[in-house]
């Protein structure tokens, strides 16, 4: 039987036909395969491209990134050795630095956080022989008795220990000062906030007894005093404290919050997790990238959160070198 050209086509057609329907679910799933390996290549490119669209953990990554302060301060010229001991809560801190005429100094040695502790020095008499043996290591390091100073914080002045300490100094025949919170804030900036920063960022010390935060406006430095990070002892509760913070941090100018430069317990702690080498400088993290180790470290990452919370300052500085004592002898006419 030989078929007509239109049998032919019909044949044709019914042999297309019976392909297509054969064929249809192999090429649905061809099609969804390359669907869905076209977008994982999308998304895949989007989470390698910073910055682009679809991009996920930038701006956690951007929060716990190590990052610097490149500043380096002037060096002193012809300067002079100076001593000054922080009588503090539960110990001494003792640093030497070389100031010359300008109050440009550096720092030559320092017992920082780690001086001679309280526990060993249980009468007069161990108080007595543990301050000479103290003060002969300052004086193996070039200063001159006139250039000794001794100063007693706010918090420490608030322990019975301290007393006993200063009236023993006295009979040494040194000079003890006492210092209020107000005096610690603004002798804390003077030593830590570079000069090229001081119209336009903040000093905070978070010390165990008080906070203390002062900033300039026009040439005059004001102070205020706020929880410290032993608030917990009171049985302060924390949400307490740091509304405290947060309500009243807000009244350093929107134009000084360009930097918070950090003092105290609680920030050196925090500083010492990610310090690189000797580095002068120590960019903290935000406050929920650490994790407190107990509670005095809870409470002033508390207090550090209300102060970021208010300010919305994004970099906190630590500073290895600085303390308030330092501030105090930038102070001194001589």
């Amino acid at each position: 039987m030989k078929l007509k050209p239109a049998g032919i086509i019909i044949v044709v057609l019914i042999i297309a036909v019976l392909a297509y329907f054969a064929l249809k679910p192999k090429m649905s799933e061809i099609r969804k395969e390359n669907s869905t390996e076209l977008s994982n290549t999308s998304t895949n490119r989007n989470a390698e491209t910073p910055g682009t669209a679809g991009t996920t953990n930038t701006a956690t990554d951007a929060k716990t990134e190590d990052r610097g302060f490149n500043y380096t301060p002037e060096k002193p010229e012809n300067g002079t050795l100076r001593g000054v001991v922080e009588v503090g809560a539960t110990g001494f801190n003792s640093f030497v630095i070389n100031m010359d005429a300008q109050k440009r100094w550096e720092i030559v040695s320092k017992d920082f956080g780690e001086s001679l502790a309280y526990e060993g020095l249980a009468t007069t008499d161990d108080i007595r022989i543990g301050l000479k043996k103290y003060l002969a290591a300052m004086f193996d390091k070039g200063v001159s008795n006139n250039n000794m100073h001794f100063v007693i914080s706010s918090g420490a002045q608030k322990e019975p220990k301290t007393t006993t300490i200063s009236n023993e100094l006295k009979k040494m025949g040194y000079v003890v000062n006492n210092v209020t919170a107000d005096q610690e804030a603004k002798f804390a900036f003077r030593a830590t906030v570079p000069p090229s920063f001081a119209d336009n960022s903040f000093l905070v010390d978070i010390g165990s007894g008080n906070t203390k935060v002062s900033w300039d406006e026009g040439g005059n430095l004001k102070a205020m005093e706020l929880p410290g990070a032993k608030y917990y002892e009171k049985g302060t509760a924390d949400n307490s404290v740091y509304d405290d913070v947060k309500t009243r941090a807000t009244t350093i100018p929107e134009g000084k919050r360009n930097v918070g430069f950090v003092l105290g317990g609680v920030p050196f702690t925090l500083a010492k997790q990610h310090r690189k080498g000797e580095e002068r400088y120590t960019v903290l993290k935000a406050p929920q990238d650490y994790k407190a180790a107990d509670k005095k470290m809870a409470a002033g990452l508390n207090i550090y959160k209300g102060l970021v919370d208010a300010t919305q300052t994004d970099t906190f500085v630590f500073d290895w070198d600085a303390n308030f004592t330092i501030g105090f002898l930038l102070s001194l006419r001589k």
